[in-house]
């Protein structure tokens, strides 16, 4: 199960994994537990069975701090400090961050509901039996999620294209997560109302009283239970290796894998030095330790200060790791600058149920085959051939009929690069794949853009099927006629406003991508050494305004995912299985 983990087991890691064996908490969590042992250095974890020693300064109501300063003893910790600059501790009273968790499962759970399945639908049968096993009643539980309809043709394409799959892919969406600006917004001048806190080890720190870029209807009063120790804080300090990050005080293991994320979830614990245990396992006594709650960064998930990203083979794996950020973030950009068609008419739907006379069924039927088709074959056919298909969405291309591929104006075979010069912002295609881009980001994502980006995901679809041949009104769509003149012009009416509403959305993803690069990677990788040209210098060289998003990663090819360098084509197989060279790609 560990066999492929990039450090070996040390006698520490051994004695620590024998130990969380034993350790009484959820067997979900107790994986998680194990694997971050396996993949991550014991302390930065926790799980050292010493306490830091560590004069550290009682954090308490944000209005009655002062000034104070606490200096580490530990030469490592020092040392750490120095190298690191401005990192910030951003502590959210469980009074703030919980109910924004709630607000955000609730906004979740309301936009997929017309798309999830009864919990008496067949394929929710392992969670009424879990159910069952745990003596819950259905319902019990507020956040129990159920599966997507795959019939729906509104929502299945969150399972055919994005894989949310059964009540994991519902659930997984209506997981909570801060916002990792918090990190660079926190520090404020002297008279804001939530004061900040320089700390010797070189630790900005901010208690939230509110979290205002969240909901303006968060409450401002003064959290009473939010007390951090100066036992917390030393935990944090001494587990973050001095880098702080978002702590969400009283977070606890019931919270990971339902609101929060177990993904990047570094659990903050210590010790409890007045109760001994009596269980020994291998001549170690085994110790409990007290939950205080959850952290989480970016920085020190992707490893940002480690010195193996010195070493040739480090910086190969970490080049590897940022490649499909830097991909996405070419697409926004490139997106962002296109200008956009608007006589498509959505006709990608239409050449997949193109079929020719005395030619074979579209291979693509089989996707929405239990849907009744509105129109003739003759309808089809026409529509497709009238003036051919004018789709710029490059992966729409695999699901074309054979026949119709010589009928897109942009290519019967395109290229996996071809996106970044074909993606235009009129797109319906674009606008549902905003979620695809948004959730590589989680969880380091703030949770109210990733259901903004999901309402606009769904609003694109639902035009998409409604301007299809499929007759979806059993299903709550209606119908846009786009065979007829008529039907050409709603379209277009409606694809702007979908455009303008998915505009904002996509800026805020691409400033989304901006702060987590920022934070989670060294500029050197992400803006320098082979992969990244400078945008800003470039425009100003060209001419261009500097003041415009430009892509800022498209003509660097050397560390590019494979994948990227693939073929599209009607009826091909997916991107990963149909790569080719990159001199076929023409780089």
């Amino acid at each position: 199960m560990y066999c492929c983990t990039r450090t070996k087991t040390s006698k520490v890691q051994g004695t620590i994994l024998q130990r969380l064996v034993a350790t009484k908490v959820t067997a979900a969590f107790k994986v998680f537990l194990i694997a971050l042992v396996l993949k991550r250095p014991t302390a930065v974890y926790g799980l050292s069975l010493q306490r830091p020693k560590v004069n550290v300064v009682q954090l308490l109501d944000p209005k009655m701090i002062k000034s104070t300063t606490h200096t580490a003893t530990s030469a490592a910790a020092a040392a750490t400090a120095r190298r690191i600059n401005n990192n910030v501790l951003v502590i959210i009273p469980e009074s703030k961050w919980r109910p924004e968790a709630h607000r955000h499962t609730q906004r979740i759970q309301t936009l997929l509901q017309p798309g999830l399945t009864s919990m008496d639908d067949q394929i929710n049968s392992g969670i009424r039996r879990s159910l069952r096993q745990q003596k819950r009643k259905l319902g019990q539980n507020q956040h129990q999620w159920t599966a997507l309809d795959g019939k729906n043709p509104i929502f299945n394409f969150l399972i055919e294209y994005y894989g949310l799959k059964g009540a994991k892919g519902p659930r997984r969406l209506g997981r909570w997560s801060p916002d990792p600006k918090l990190l660079l917004n926190s520090i404020k001048s002297a008279d804001a109302d939530t004061p900040t806190v320089a700390t010797g080890d070189g630790i900005q720190i901010q208690c939230l009283n509110e979290i205002d870029c969240y909901n303006d209807s968060a409450s401002t009063s003064t959290d009473e239970d939010g007390t951090v120790t100066e036992e917390i804080l030393s935990s944090i300090i001494e587990i973050s290796k001095g880098q702080g990050g978002i702590f969400l005080h009283n977070a606890n293991e019931e919270d990971l894998g339902d609101i929060l994320h177990l993904r990047g979830a570094i659990p903050i614990t210590s010790p409890i030095p007045s109760t001994p245990s009596t269980e020994l396992i291998n001549n170690n006594t085994v110790q409990d330790r007290i939950f205080h709650g959850i952290l989480y960064n970016p920085s020190l998930f992707y490893n940002r200060y480690d010195p193996i990203n010195q070493t040739t083979e480090g910086r190969k794996q970490l080049l590897k790791t940022i490649a499909p950020f830097q991909w996405y973030k070419s697409i926004l950009e490139t997106t962002l600058n296109s200008e956009p068609i608007f006589h498509c008419h959505g006709l990608h739907e239409w050449a997949m149920l193109y079929q020719p006379p005395n030619t074979p069924p579209p291979p693509s039927r089989k996707y929405q085959k239990h849907l009744p088709i509105r129109v003739t074959r003759e309808t089809i056919n026409a529509a497709v051939e009238r003036r051919g298909i004018s789709c710029t969405h490059v992966d729409a291309l695999r699901f074309f009929a054979p026949d119709a591929g010589p009928l897109n104006h942009h290519g019967a075979s395109l290229m996996r690069t071809d996106q970044l010069r074909l993606e235009q912002k009129g797109c319906v295609h674009a606008h549902m794949d905003l979620l695809k881009i948004a959730l590589k980001l989680q969880p380091f994502l703030d949770a109210n853009l990733l259901c903004d980006v999901l309402e606009v995901s769904i609003a694109a679809r639902k035009l998409d099927v409604e301007a299809s041949p499929y007759d979806v009104t059993s299903y709550g769509g209606g119908v846009v006629p786009v065979e007829t003149e008529e039907g050409r012009r709603l379209y277009r009416s409606r694809q702007k406003e979908l455009m303008e509403r998915a505009e904002p959305v996509r800026k805020r993803l691409l400033h989304e991508y901006n702060t987590f690069m920022h934070l989670s990677f060294d500029d050197d990788f992400v803006g320098g050494e082979k992969s990244v040209i400078d945008s800003s210098k470039g425009s100003e060289q060209e001419g261009q305004d500097p003041n415009k998003m430009t892509d800022s990663s498209s003509n660097s090819y050397e560390y590019a995912a494979p994948e990227r360098f693939a073929r599209a084509q009607p009826g091909g197989l997916p991107w990963r299985k149909n790569l080719v060279d990159k001199t076929e790609a023409g780089l």
